[in-house]
């Protein structure tokens, strides 16, 4: 016996049950007398997606129908092939359908009937099915009586995608006839009073429809015929009231969950407005609002749109008044924007759990594609009519037959797509819910992948096929819209694309580009010929195009990625980076494309590209090794000159690390990258690093400037030197564009004449200025001494001695609030600590500041205010002196370290972000003032880093260029279109910035 039991077991089990017990007993039950053995239904269980489910489901429907008709259902199970394929194959495939043939058993008559027939049934046929229902209850048993068919044709391969697809819209349309039917013989008096046609819209519209899927309408009305001789205005009123009363009780009837389950949403939200705006409109109102204020996914979500229900006629004139309009978007101002926020929204706000489950939105998904054909269908189909199929697989291959995209890619794409959909389909199946995620559980995989036809290893055979398939879709939706820009412009000899250079000129201007003549030149520059050359940049810019397209300037990345392919086109290495490493392309890409300072750096130093092959190399580097190699490169100089240029060679190299980091970290978006950083770290992160580079390059120009004084080291200096950083660059906080304030301070050496002493060290700072102010393509870097005692009109070097009687003497208040930030960066490390440890005593007095002291310094913020902010500047935009700015913030700082830096030894630091902390720390700033404070500052910094990455050169406003302005607006985080939103988060922070600053600095 257990011999036997066990063989029965092997058995079930190689025909794919999991339940190999359960299995058993209910083939042993009596509903299932006289198959119970008969190997034909065995096999043909097995032949199903999960033949545990499909035998359950087939015990619970014999056992719901009297015995006679129990015997007609098993004796036709087992006779008839078609019925036992399609009936058992539904059972296996669906949970829900097995439940609802539970509920109706006599549905199963259905299955023969269409197996009789076998006919793909229309909307018509349809409508028969659904001609005698009354009632919402018995609408929805219909529908899923129609659906059973359509699912039976489905999973035995009878119906392929597109026609299952097909016939779900079909069965929709009359569905949504039916449920608008009903409403008008329960609504008769407001059926009486209007012409109401529904629009169907999405993949009902475009004849592809899911399992599950909400139906997207838009529904426009009219009055009754035999109201449209009287007040106009007031009949329109009126029917639209009833119209809308049609239609609500439409949708409720399609909509709402009752004993049989919900058949679909309806959703009306692709409506004017969306959710904001009218249910129902007249024809004239929808025209007006699309030629005032629709945007350019609304034009891509009519494509799609067909008159499904309702008056036939007022929805033929609908899509008549509508389709021109929709194939002329692709010529409005806002196009390319609109592109370009329709781009991101491929991959939508996806919870990262499911990300990588996610079948529709996510990377590799079936919105990737029916994205891809929409905007080619957008572009090109204004001048070719052949590509305005609604359907997105049709108009696939409109479209390689014309030629726009290539047919080997359209078949690989349709093939994707196919399978894609496929494996939606199966999963709605199941449970006959809307989801787009494909299982996590082992049994949910499985049934999936033997619903595909994956039967010796479904699990792992499904996921190799997807992401297969997944990857030729990502592959295939960055190449659509490139590779035949470049065989257009390079003349292959290609029979896979025809793209005329008018075509593709337009095809450039729609993703961006604002000169397409000037990128189609630098194109065929750069991918003509039958070169080695030639043939790797064909392979890389589909793909750089892309990138380049997602950036606020297109024409400036391909410029750049021109001149640095001239200059380094020739060297091995440089190609191979790009071609093998994909991130070092998508980083180069995206620095190009980011403004001038990055690329002109570039430019003048090409070889620089080698940082961008790994993460590693665009990590700023520690100070002191910088001014190692900055002080063995100047001792390896024949004059100053050849040692500033040294000097300023890896100064330019170091500022394109920084400005390379920065980028990647801030956006975020290459293939080594967790996503973009904290703001506050990257502008913690350019500061410091800044800062090295700066205090290296003044540490070399200094060793410069001592051996063009002294002749070499035969000649030593009579005095010691240092250099003190002081403003930003002794905050440790510098920006692209800051310049280096500092003073000079030096002390003659034992023995040395002061006269000479003095002499040597003025000597020294200005051929130390003189250097670095010699004519050069890189970003200057201007040396400002003006915060020295009696600034512009004072000595330029004073000995420490003279420091210390000036300060003992003569000190001013704004001069020891300016020495809050002293630190020294070159030269004399221990007279620089000298110096530090004279000044404490004035930047941090014992007693704190007396009240006179705190209005002075006031008094002077409040001139500063009045008197520096530049003519005609904006007081609300301004990064460094407008309200809630940089001075702002470091003026009630700097305030608070005079006040009681003497007692709290935290405060004595040169960092804003720094004493702002420790502020808090001692209690002085409140957690919710230090939040606002650090994060307006913050905000500052980052918006005159941002002018100088984007414009090249240093600025304390927002450019007044619209590029440069969403250049900026890119970099702070803002997509594309939103710089109106930048510009009002930084009001709204500096305001905010500017209440705490009036308590804490005017009012304390």
């Amino acid at each position: 016996m257990q011999g036997r039991r066990s063989s029965t077991f092997s058995r079930l089990l190689r025909h794919g049950f999991t339940d190999a017990a359960t299995a058993e007993r209910l083939l042993e039950d009596d509903v299932l007398a006289g198959v119970r053995g008969d190997p034909v239904l065995l096999e043909a269980l097995g032949a199903t997606a999960d033949p545990d489910q499909a035998l359950l489901g087939l015990v619970r429907l014999a056992e719901a129908l009297d015995p006679g008709e129990r015997r007609t259902l098993l004796d036709t199970v087992t006779s008839a092939k078609p019925l036992r394929d399609r009936l058992l194959g539904v059972m296996g495939a669906s949970e829900a359908l097995g439940d609802h043939l539970a509920r109706h058993p006599e549905d199963w008559h259905a299955l023969v009937t269409y197996e009789a027939r076998d006919l793909h049934p229309g909307v018509e046929e349809f409508e028969e099915g659904l001609a005698a229902v009354r009632t919402p209850d018995a609408l929805r048993a219909a529908y899923r009586r129609c659906l059973l068919g359509i699912a039976a044709r489905d999973v035995c391969g009878t119906n392929d995608l597109v026609r299952t697809a097909a016939e779900l819209a079909d069965l929709a349309t009359a569905t949504l006839r039916a449920a608008l039917a009903i409403a008008a013989a329960e609504l008769p008096q407001d059926a009486a009073a209007c012409r109401l046609a529904v629009i169907g819209m999405g993949k009902c519209g475009g004849h592809e429809l899911n399992y599950v899927s909400d139906v997207d309408v838009i529904f426009v009305a009219e009055p009754a015929e035999d109201a449209a001789e009287g007040d106009g205005s007031a009949d329109d009123t009126a029917a639209l009231r009833s119209a809308t009363r049609l239609a609500v009780r439409m949708m409720g009837i399609c909509s709402d969950t009752t004993a049989e389950g919900t058949i679909w949403p309806v959703d009306p939200n692709l409506r004017p407005e969306g959710k904001n705006g009218p249910l129902v409109r007249t024809l004239s109102s929808h025209v007006a609002y699309y030629h005032r204020w629709a945007k350019t996914w609304e034009f891509q979500a009519l494509l799609k749109a067909r008159p499904v229900a309702g008056d036939a006629a007022l929805g033929a004139e609908y899509v008549a008044a509508i389709r021109p309009m929709v194939w002329q978007a692709a010529e409005r101002e806002n196009f390319v924007t609109d592109v370009q926020e329709m781009r991101r929204r491929v991959v939508d706000t996806i919870p990262a759990a499911q990300v990588e489950r996610e079948l529709k939105l996510g990377p590799g998904g079936l919105r990737d594609v029916e994205f891809a054909v929409q905007l080619l269908q957008l572009v090109h189909g204004r001048s070719d009519t052949s590509l305005r199929s609604a359907t997105t697989l049709t108009a696939l291959a409109d479209l390689a037959r014309g030629g726009y995209v290539g047919r080997a890619d359209a078949a690989a794409l349709d093939a994707a797509y196919r399978f894609l959909r496929l494996m939606e389909h199966r999963i709605q199946l199941q449970k006959m819910r809307r989801t787009h995620l494909v299982p996590d559980d082992e049994a949910g995989l499985r049934r999936l992948g033997r619903g595909l036809g994956f039967r010796a290893e479904p699990v792992q055979s499904l996921n190799r096929e997807w992401k297969r398939h997944a990857r030729e879709v990502r592959r295939l939706h960055e190449k659509l819209f490139y590779r035949p820009l470049l065989d257009a412009v390079a003349q292959l000899d290609s029979d896979e694309t025809r793209l005329s250079t008018d075509a593709a000129r337009t095809r450039l201007q729609a993703l961006g580009y604002a000169d397409p003549v000037a990128a189609m030149r630098h194109l065929e520059a750069l991918a003509s010929g039958v070169s080695r050359k030639a043939a790797i940049q064909r392979t890389l810019l589909p793909v750089l195009l892309g990138w380049f397209a997602d950036s606020a300037d297109p024409d400036a990345g391909l410029l750049g990625f021109r001149k640095v392919s001239d200059a380094l086109g020739k060297t091995p290495w440089y190609l191979r980076l790009l071609r093998d490493e994909g991130a070092a392309a998508q980083r180069l890409a995206r620095v190009l494309s980011s403004g001038r300072l990055a690329p002109d750096l570039l430019m003048r130093a090409p070889e620089a590209v080698a940082l961008l092959g790994s993460r590693d190399g665009l990590i700023p580097r520690d100070h002191l090794a910088l001014e190692q190699e900055v002080l063995a490169a100047v001792g390896r100089a024949d004059s100053p000159e050849q040692a500033i240029a040294a000097v300023r060679g890896v100064r330019r190299r170091e500022l394109f690390r920084t400005a390379a980091g920065d980028l990647i970290d801030t956006y975020g978006d290459d293939e080594e990258s967790d996503g973009p950083l904290d703001p506050a770290v990257l502008v913690d992160r350019v500061g410091t690093a800044v800062y090295g580079l700066t205090s290296a390059t003044v540490a070399g120009a200094l060793r410069a400037a001592v051996n063009a004084v002294t002749g070499g080291d035969a000649h030593p200096l009579p005095t010691r030197l240092a250099v003190i950083g002081m403003g930003r660059f002794g905050g440790r906080e510098l920006g692209y564009g800051s310049d280096a304030d500092v003073m000079f301070v030096h002390e003659p050496r034992e023995g040395a004449d002061s006269g000479d002493a003095g002499r040597a060290a003025i000597a020294v700072a200005n051929e130390l200025r003189r250097l670095l102010q010699i004519p050069t393509a890189d970003p200057p870097l201007l040396i400002d001494a003006d915060l020295r005692p009696e600034g512009k009109s004072g000595p330029l070097v004073r000995s420490l001695a003279s420091y210390e009687a000036y300060y003992r003497r003569w000190s001013l208040g704004w001069e020891s609030q300016a020495l809050l930030r002293a630190r020294p960066v070159a030269g004399d490390p221990e007279l620089g600590e000298r110096f530090i440890a004279l000044i404490d005593p004035l930047r941090y007095p014992e007693d704190g500041l007396e009240e006179e002291a705190v209005r002075e310094i006031r008094r002077l913020k409040a001139r500063m205010e009045s008197e520096r902010m530049p003519r005609g500047a904006d007081r609300t935009t301004h990064a460094k002196l407008g309200r809630g700015g940089l001075s702002d913030v470091e003026w009630t700082v700097q305030l608070l370290q005079l006040q009681h830096g003497a007692r709290l030894p935290s405060l004595r630091t040169t960092g804003t972000r720094d004493a702002l902390a420790a502020a808090h720390t001692e209690g002085l700033i409140a957690e919710p003032d230090l939040r606002i404070l650090d994060e307006a500052w913050v905000l500052a910094t980052r918006v005159r880093n941002a002018v100088m990455l984007v414009r090249g050169r240093p600025g304390d406003t927002f450019p007044g260029d619209g590029r440069e302005l969403a250049a900026v607006g890119r970099y702070l985080g803002y997509p594309a279109g939103h710089v109106g939103d930048m510009l009002e988060d930084y009001r709204r922070r500096t305001r905010r910035a500017r209440a705490v600053v009036e308590r804490l600095f005017y009012e304390a």
